[in-house]
């Protein structure tokens, strides 16, 4: 067994009333911050104001950066970046869903390092980024304990997934009571793009067995809960437990990366602009199935995580029950269940296809597809058959 370095912020502050330590949290790295935050949902719920009083409480002068917009662009990061070195910033808070999250942490790096974002694509930068503190207000992407950030480059229509531990912020803070506000549709997005985190780093060729707990952890609190989380906003238990979930996964892949299905969702919402979690949700059941023969036992794991009873039953006929739980979870909380739905044509399968399979995420999967049965499972994503 080879020797992995697990990767994860210094600190980690998970409970109700977390985010009333940001200031604190904060002050560890400075006195001048750039809190970043997208345009709206934030500032409406009240978060940003809670934030910005514990922020004022420390004595930290901040500057407001809430320009971030789905899915964020090289032009957002580099803006963000400027405004972090003409404001003198020592520190970057990062407060929102995956997009702003992603957007503070590319902002912090690019403050203290040349070029522009896309130039680390393939590049590792050379210098640390500015200090994050991330504060996430959805239980989905994980951002605020990963070296990952995916930036779309509007002019190739590229998601670019850059890669380095620079990336990873310094303190994670996780408040269940800053999710109770968010409506179904992005809860039950971000929660299957959080469940497929979990499903893909287990079954990434780079898990270990530490990913694998907190992997095997997500699932079953996911599994269990998004439903709920979904259709019933208020049920704090199952809003907790969703807030939980996502940061296990988000340490699981982490360390461990995604594959195939993230490969595959890239390319839709550079493309066509399908939110992450959408697209991850209507890829997950159908690259499960197509995974299952190359690892069968691993199935079966997922299926108990699940709450499937697999006893008697063969390692293929206990490793489905798997997906048909997910397809099931999937379609109880709403969401479109095939790319049609999205208005996605037929026409634009090879490009997509031919995106996805010079993904570095592939390199990952269990079972090495052909460019064909990329082809092949975007085509039944698209139908449903």
């Amino acid at each position: 067994m080879s020797v992995s370095l697990f990767l994860s912020p210094e600190r980690i502050l998970f409970g109700w009333g977390s985010v009333e330590k940001t200031g604190e949290e904060t002050l560890r790295y400075g006195s001048k911050a750039l809190l970043v935050s997208g345009k709206s949902s934030s500032r409406a719920n009240g978060a940003l104001t809670t934030v910005m009083s514990s922020l004022a409480a420390s004595g930290i002068e901040a500057t407001l950066f809430c320009e971030v917009e789905s899915d964020p662009s090289v032009h957002t990061v580099t803006t963000g970046a400027a405004l972090a070195r003409q404001s003198g910033a020592s520190v970057v808070v990062a407060l929102g869903g995956g997009s702003p999250l992603d957007a503070a942490k590319a902002i912090a790096l690019m403050a203290t390092n040349p070029g522009q974002i896309g130039d680390y694509e393939k590049t590792m930068p050379t210098q640390p980024g500015l200090p994050v503190v991330a504060i996430p207000t959805t239980a989905g992407t994980g951002s605020e304990v990963t070296k990952f950030v995916v930036v779309t480059d509007t002019e190739r229509k590229v998601k670019m997934l850059i890669n380095s531990p620079y990336l990873i912020p310094r303190t994670a803070l996780l408040d269940p009571q800053l999710t109770l506000s968010v409506p179904p549709a992005f809860t039950a997005g971000p929660g299957m793009d959080a469940l497929t985190h979990a499903i893909e780093a287990y079954q990434s060729s780079l898990a270990s067995p530490t990913t694998d707990v907190f992997a095997l952890s997500a699932i079953k609190l996911i599994g269990a809960n998004l439903v709920q989380a979904t259709l019933n906003g208020g049920n704090i238990s199952a809003r907790t437990a969703m807030l939980l979930g996502q940061l296990h996964a988000g340490l699981a892949f982490g360390n461990a990366s995604v594959a195939l299905v993230h490969a595959m969702s890239r390319p839709l919402g550079a493309h066509f602009g399908i939110s992450h979690g959408q697209a991850n949700a209507i890829l997950l059941p159908w690259v499960m199935q197509f995974n299952l023969p190359a690892c069968p036992e691993k199935f079966v794991c997922i299926a108990e995580a699940l709450g499937c009873n697999t006893a008697g039953l063969s390692l293929r006929q206990a490793g489905q029950l798997s997906v048909s739980r997910v397809r099931e979870i999937y379609a109880d909380t709403g969401l479109p269940l095939t790319l049609s739905e999205l208005g996605i044509p037929a026409t634009a399968i090879p490009t997509l296809a031919g995106d996805a399979f010079q993904s570095g995420s592939v390199l990952f999967n269990p079972r090495k597809p052909t460019l064909t049965e990329i082809e092949q499972l975007y085509h039944a994503c698209l139908t449903g058959k």
